[in-house]
C-alpha cells in the first residue's frame, strides 16, 4: 500500500472515531432519505416524460388523421386556399409528395425528411419523430393522404419540457427540504433515542471515577432499559464481589490476629526466660511444642486463604482421576494424624475430570471436620457410591441453625470455636464442588451426629466396592 493510500486510510479512521453516534445517525437517517427522495423524483419525471410524450404523439397522429380527411386541407394542398390559412392553430402544416416535393410552412418543410418521405412513398403507415425547428423543440407526425402523399403535423414541446424542467426544480427543493427536514428529525431522534446510552456512559464514567456503585434508574421496557437493567447486574455483582473480598480481608485479619498473638506471646516468653537463667527442659519442650503447633496452623490458615482468594477457573487442561483414589490418599493422611479414630471406607470406582489436588484437599477437608468432632474412639463412615462422597462422624451434630451456614468462609459455631480450625476447611469443599460442577451439603443423622455429603459429576466403572477400617 502506497504511502498517500495508507494516508487516506488513516484519516478515514481518525474521521470514524470522532464522528458521534448522533451525528452517524443523523448523517445516515439524511443519506437514506436523500437517496429515496432522489430516485423518486427521477422516477416520477421519467415516467411523466414519458406520459406527456406518448400523448402528444397520440394526440398528433389522430389529428394529422383528422387532418388528411377533411376537403378544406385537401384544397389548401392543391393550392387554392393558403397553406397558412389552415395551419393556424398551434400546430405547423405540411404535405409531401411521393417524389420529394413539400408544401407548407418553410421552416417546417426544411425539416422534413427521409421518415417523412417513406410515409408519402408508401412504406410506412405512419411517423413519429422529434426535430429542431427555429430552435425550438418540435415533435412531427406523419400519415399516409388518401391522394398519395402524406400529412405532416409538428407541434412545439417547449410548454411541455419547461413544465418538466420546473417540475426538476420542485423535485430538487422538495428533495433538498426532505434532507434538511431528515436530518433534523434524525438529529432530534438520536438526541431523544440516546439520551438513556448517554446516562449509562456518564454513570459508567462516575463509577470509574468515584468507585461508587449506585445502580441507574430503569425507566421504560425497550432495548435500552434492559441494558440499564443488565448494567444494573453487573453493578449489582460488582458490589457483591467487593463486599465479598472485603469481608475476606476482615475475617482473615480476625482469624490472624489469634494465632499471631499467641505466637507473639510465646516467643516473648521464651526470650524473657532465657534472660533469667532459662526455663527447664520439659518446659521449653513444651512451649517449643506449642510454638511450633501455632506455626502450623498459621501455615494452614494462610495456604486456605490463598486458595480461597484465587478467582480462578479449573485448570485449562484438567484430567481424569479415580475419585476412590483420591479418598483413599485423603484417609492414608488423615489416620496418620488422628490415629484413635477408627475411620470405615467403602468406595466404588467414580472417574471424574477434575485437579488432583483440589480434589484430594476437599476430601482430606471433610474428612478432617468428621475427625475432630468425633471422640478419641469414635467412628467416621465414608461412602462413594454414583459420585455422591459421603462423611459421617458420631459427634453431637450440627445445630439447626448452623446448617445453612457451615461451607461459608469463617463461619465457626459457638462450639467450633473452642476447637481448632479457621473455618475455612468446608468453605474449600463448595469451592472445589462449584468448580467441578458439583454440589455440597450437610445434614444430620437421625441417631446422632453429623453427614456432609459432596456430589461430583462423572461415570462409573464397575468393579467390587473397596472396604476398610482400622
Amino acid at each position: 500500500m502506497s504511502r498517500s493510500a495508507t494516508r487516506s486510510v488513516l484519516s478515514r479512521k481518525q474521521l470514524s472515531e470522532r464522528v458521534t453516534l448522533a451525528s452517524r445517525i443523523t448523517i445516515l437517517t439524511s443519506f437514506a432519505v436523500g437517496v429515496t427522495l432522489a430516485v423518486a423524483s427521477v422516477a416520477v419525471y421519467l415516467t411523466l416524460r414519458v406520459e406527456l410524450r406518448d400523448t402528444l404523439d397520440e394526440s398528433l397522429v389522430e389529428r394529422a388523421a383528422a387532418t388528411a380527411q377533411t376537403p378544406l386541407v385537401r384544397s389548401a394542398l392543391a393550392g387554392n386556399i393558403p397553406a397558412e390559412y389552415v395551419t393556424a392553430s398551434d400546430v405547423r402544416l405540411a404535405v409531401i409528395f411521393p417524389d420529394g416535393q413539400a408544401r407548407g410552412e418553410a421552416e417546417l418543410v426544411e425539416a422534413l425528411g427521409a421518415a417523412e418521405l417513406a410515409v408519402a412513398t408508401g412504406e410506412e403507415s405512419r411517423s413519429l419523430r422529434s426535430a429542431v425547428i427555429e430552435d425550438d423543440r418540435y415533435r412531427l407526425a406523419a400519415v399516409a393522404e388518401p391522394s398519395g402523399s402524406a400529412i405532416v403535423l409538428a407541434q412545439s414541446m417547449e410548454p411541455t419540457y419547461q413544465s418538466l424542467e420546473r417540475l426538476a426544480v420542485v423535485a430538487w427543493g422538495v428533495g433538498l427540504a426532505g434532507v434538511l427536514l431528515a436530518g433534523l428529525t434524525g438529529w432530534a431522534v438520536a438526541t431523544n433515542g440516546l439520551r438513556p446510552v448517554r446516562r449509562l456512559t456518564q454513570a459508567a464514567e462516575r463509577i470509574a471515577r468515584t468507585e461508587d456503585l449506585t445502580p441507574i434508574p430503569v425507566t421504560g421496557s425497550d432495548e435500552l432499559a434492559r441494558l440499564t437493567s443488565a448494567f444494573n447486574m453487573m453493578l449489582a455483582s460488582l458490589a457483591a464481589s467487593r463486599h465479598r473480598q472485603n469481608q475476606l480481608v476482615a475475617d482473615a485479619g480476625h482469624e490472624l490476629r489469634t494465632p499471631l498473638t499467641s505466637l507473639r506471646t510465646n516467643i516473648e516468653l521464651l526470650a524473657q526466660a532465657d534472660d533469667n537463667g532459662g526455663l527447664p527442659a520439659s518446659a521449653r519442650a513444651d512451649l517449643l511444642a506449642d510454638v511450633s503447633g501455632q506455626v502450623d496452623e498459621l501455615s494452614t490458615l494462610v495456604g486456605d486463604l490463598v486458595e480461597l482468594a484465587r478467582d480462578e477457573p479449573l485448570e485449562v487442561h484438567p484430567v481424569p482421576v479415580d475419585l476412590a483414589d483420591v479418598i483413599d490418599a485423603a484417609v492414608t493422611r488423615v489416620r496418620r494424624r488422628a490415629a484413635s479414630v477408627r475411620i470405615n471406607v467403602a468406595v466404588e470406582q467414580w472417574m471424574v475430570v477434575g485437579e488432583p489436588a483440589q480434589l484430594e484437599r476437599a476430601a482430606t477437608n471433610l474428612l478432617d471436620n468428621a475427625v475432630k468432632w468425633s471422640r478419641p474412639d469414635g467412628e467416621v463412615e465414608v461412602r462413594l457410591e454414583g459420585g455422591v462422597l459421603t462423611v459421617r462422624d458420631h459427634g453431637p451434630g450440627i445445630a439447626h441453625a448452623d446448617l445453612p451456614h457451615v461451607f461459608n468462609r469463617f463461619y465457626r459455631s459457638a462450639e467450633a470455636r473452642m476447637l481448632t480450625g479457621s473455618g475455612l476447611g468446608l468453605a474449600i469443599v463448595r469451592r472445589t464442588a462449584d468448580r467441578h460442577g458439583g454440589h455440597v451439603a450437610a445434614e444430620n443423622a437421625p441417631d446422632g451426629g453429623a453427614v456432609l455429603t459432596l456430589t461430583l459429576p462423572g461415570h462409573g466403572v464397575r468393579r467390587p466396592a473397596v472396604l476398610t477400617s482400622d
